[in-house]
């Protein structure tokens, strides 16, 4: 499994339409090969920075699968409004775990 990191820095006064720009983005998500969900953290210290973590099946998942596809244009579609730059995007892979 992959946790795709972008940190995403939005426009000053366009967090909320952001958040709701992602939340209809679900379904771009979710038709895309190899996905298993995502979560969208906001900063406390820093309001227009988020991180949006994504799993994916495999890193191709994301790069090549999803980036290449019709749902990605829509979720630019939908959020690339709000960006105040581009995102900086990782990929991890979980080493280790506290959960039982």
């Amino acid at each position: 499994m992959i946790t795709e990191i972008a940190q995403i820095d939005v426009k000053p006064g366009t967090e909320k339409d952001f958040e709701a720009a992602v939340a209809k983005a679900r379904a771009a998500f979710g038709r895309s090969k190899g996905f298993h969900g995502f979560e969208l953290h906001k900063s406390v210290e820093k309001p227009q920075r988020y991180r949006l973590m994504v799993k994916w099946e495999t890193l191709e998942n994301h790069t090549v699968d999803f980036r290449g596809s019709e749902n990605f244009t829509e979720w630019r579609g939908l959020v690339g409004q709000y960006f105040a730059a581009p995102p900086d995007v990782e990929h991890t892979e979980t080493v280790l775990t506290s959960a039982g």
